[in-house]
């Protein structure tokens, strides 16, 4: 097993950038498959934005498309990158919940959260029925799905690379 791991030091700058440009890539890859998803549901199923159903569907939808899809692409390609894209996924997270947790509340966005923060972040990502009105929103796109897409391909590169 640690035979496996890649040491940086036995790799050049073009090995290394090589694989710095697999990781955007595939980075890439996981957020243009959640966006078809994204996307699908909203053009086949014109969902009313206050239901709950779309809403588990898509999280349901944007776990497995991007997992099938990374086991796809590591399968095809034997790429190692892929499976460490749960990074981007973790980064991105961690950016939204500064940037949710320095936005103001008042009328309408979380009134009741305005000294909790946990609540505020669960309120914002996790709580389908009663959102916080932060971010417009978009908080379960932009910070449940998104990093759930990029942790989803990463472990379905995983499965793939496994499968060899």
């Amino acid at each position: 097993m640690a035979d496996e791991f890649d040491v940086a030091q036995d790799k050049s700058a073009g090995d290394l950038g090589k694989e710095a440009v697999w990781f955007f890539l595939h980075t890439l890859i996981a957020l243009l498959l959640l966006a078809a998803v994204v996307l699908g549901i909203g053009y086949f199923l014109k969902p009313d934005p206050d239901a709950i159903q779309p809403k588990i569907i898509g999280t349901i939808l944007g776990f497995l498309v991007p997992m099938i899809g990374g086991f796809i692409i590591a399968k095809a390609r034997q790429d190692q990158i892929a499976r460490y894209i749960w990074i981007s996924g973790l980064l991105l997270f961690s950016v939204v919940c500064v940037w949710v947790i320095d936005l103001p509340t008042g009328n309408g966005l979380c009134e009741a959260c305005a000294n909790d923060l946990p609540q505020k972040l669960y309120r914002t990502f996790f709580d389908i029925r009663h959102g916080s009105g932060l971010m417009g929103g978009d908080g379960l796109l932009v910070g449940t799905w998104m990093p759930l897409s990029m942790i989803a391909y990463a472990l379905g590169a995983r499965f793939g690379l496994d499968a060899v």
